[in-house]
């Protein structure tokens, strides 16, 4: 049997497809579903549009410290359960709303604290712990999970119990569904191998193997590729949650007035954006395990950045547009989100992961959040979207700009130093 040969009984391709409900439960169906209320929200309650989309910003301004101070002292599984509980709880309030603005950004700050435990960082977390040489696939495979649940939601969830009975049933069987994840996570889901009695990718640990020190907030803060790859996946998600948060305002605004209509729309292309992400996903991991992760990254940001034009295109004489941008820019968001974490640990190593990510994730969340408040004001103020979605495609192209700055090659063997068998030491 090679040495190299992966132990029978390996438990992490479990542990990826139990993430990949996990991941889809907390993360895809409350984030992605989010957007379909918002006009709901101006009928119903009056309001505006920076009313609105204030409520994210403001709550992750609330709870940055969350992450940093959290996300790296404790069990990943179990701050899980913990995170999706209050999620729950916060579309539960969200189904209670009475047009309180108070009340509403009150539950926008619960979501955010559950959306920071039970999201990216756990999974990503777990995931790295797990693989090492399969990092790439088996992130892929978790985040899938979103894809498929953040894609399905909208047109046979959210909109099929609208329309039957109202939004405010929709957002509370949300909160209820959410809590799937207790039972995966607490009786499959394991935070790392040496749990199992195990190894990352079910390799041997060879005798000279030492783990590499985790590197300090100061050490990290201290480098060039920490701040490039921050102020890059900044601008990226922030151009990408200011098109998935204002897409159905977009296409209200361009001239789809009729509700049942927009809501096929605005679910169809929601559909196509989640799927085509699971085939960006798929290609970038299979990619990023094989090729330079920097360029995998640089390629899918500046599509990303791309196919931001191809929204004005989208016109009730012209709705088969939608299609042609939301499986593009479905591709590139796919992958863009999965990449970050990959090349934070080849930049600064597994040990520094979650350090770094608990870091970069609520900067990220910033962008994702303020980016469609900023959106949202210019709208209101010009009176259309243009001048928004343009500055938006700038910020994009400004992201794909700092990847590529970055250096082209991080730590190596970022999980373990490893010393190549065959290879001399000094004074041998």
């Amino acid at each position: 049997m090679s040495a190299v040969a992966e132990q029978k009984g390996f438990y992490g391709w479990w542990i990826s497809i139990a993430a990949f409900f996990t991941f889809g439960l907390a993360v895809g169906i409350p984030y992605y579903g989010m957007g379909f209320y918002y006009d709901y929200y101006q009928k119903e309650f009056n309001w505006s549009r920076p009313d609105i989309t204030l409520g994210f910003p403001l709550a992750v301004i609330l709870t940055l410290w969350v992450g940093p101070v959290i996300m790296h002292r404790y069990s990943p599984r179990k701050l899980m359960m913990i995170g999706v509980g209050l999620t729950a709880l916060a579309f539960i309030g969200f189904s209670q709303m009475n047009g309180n603005l108070i009340f509403y950004y009150a539950m926008w700050t619960l979501y955010t604290v559950g959306y920071i435990l039970s999201g990216p960082i756990a999974h990503q977390i777990i995931i790295s712990q797990w693989f090492k040489r399969h990092r790439g696939k088996a992130l892929a495979a978790t985040y899938l999970g979103v894809g498929v649940f953040g894609g399905i939601v909208v047109k046979f969830f959210a909109a099929p119990i609208t329309q039957a009975t109202n939004f405010q049933n929709a957002l509370f069987w949300t909160g209820i569904v959410v809590l799937l994840v207790l039972p995966i996570a607490f009786f499959v889901l394991r935070d790392k191998p040496s749990d199992m009695g195990q190894t990352p990718d079910g390799l041997p640990v060879l005798p000279h193997e030492v783990p590499p020190p985790s590197r300090t907030v100061r050490d990290l803060m201290g480098q060039r590729s920490f701040w490039l790859l921050m102020v890059g996946s900044l601008c990226s998600i922030g151009a990408i949650g200011s098109i998935n948060f204002h897409m159905k305002l977009v296409f209200k605004d361009q001239g789809f007035t009729d509700q049942v209509a927009l809501n096929t729309l605005f679910g169809n292309a929601t559909l196509c954006i989640l799927f085509s992400s699971i085939g960006g996903r798929l290609a970038m991991g299979y990619l990023a395990d094989r090729y330079s992760k920097k360029y995998v990254m640089v390629a899918t940001y500046f599509l990303v950045a791309s196919t931001i034009p191809l929204l004005f295109l989208v016109r009730p004489e012209s709705p088969d547009y939608v299609y042609l941008f939301s499986i593009l820019f479905g591709f590139g968001m796919g992958a863009d989100y999965m990449l970050i974490p990959l090349m934070a640990a080849e930049q600064f190593g597994l040990n520094t992961l979650a350090r770094a990510m608990a870091i970069i994730l609520p900067a990220d969340t910033i962008g994702q959040t303020w980016f469609p408040y900023l959106v949202a004001q210019i709208r209101e103020g010009s009176g259309n979207y243009s001048t928004a979605l343009n500055i938006v495609f700038a910020m994009a192209a400004l992201g794909a700009t700092a990847i590529l700055l970055l250096p082209a090659q991080g730590k190596k063997d970022e999980a373990l130093h490893v010393q190549k068998p065959g290879t001399a030491k000094a004074g041998r």
